[in-house]
């Protein structure tokens, strides 16, 4: 079992999907990173998978959390998704300004 989710990750790895909006513009796009850090976060490197992409943890979590909302109906599990979803997206955002400003896209 282990050996298969192992060879699972090391497929993935080396299947990663191309960018379209890299491959037509030349530079990353908000999202690129998503797929290295899941990659890294499925082989247990936390630090990696924060590096690659620092939404991905907390995107995990919020997944999770409204998988048991949809399940048991939290009273104010509507309300922290959405707080939750907002603040991955001033994560988003705020890595992709920081990785223009330190010239972190490839051009």
């Amino acid at each position: 079992m282990i050996l298969q989710q192992l060879s699972f990750i090391d497929w993935l790895s080396h299947h990663l999907l191309a960018c379209p909006f890299k491959r037509y513009f030349g530079y990353d796009c908000p999202g690129c990173g998503l797929q290295r850090s899941v990659v890294s976060l499925l082989e247990g490197d936390f630090l990696a998978s924060f590096k690659y992409y620092p939404a991905t943890i907390p995107l995990v979590f919020i997944i999770i959390f409204t998988a048991f909302h949809l399940k048991f109906d939290f009273k104010v599990g509507a309300s922290v998704i959405k707080f939750a979803f907002l603040g991955i997206a001033a994560i988003v955002f705020i890595n992709y300004i920081y990785k223009i400003y330190t010239h972190q896209l490839i051009a």
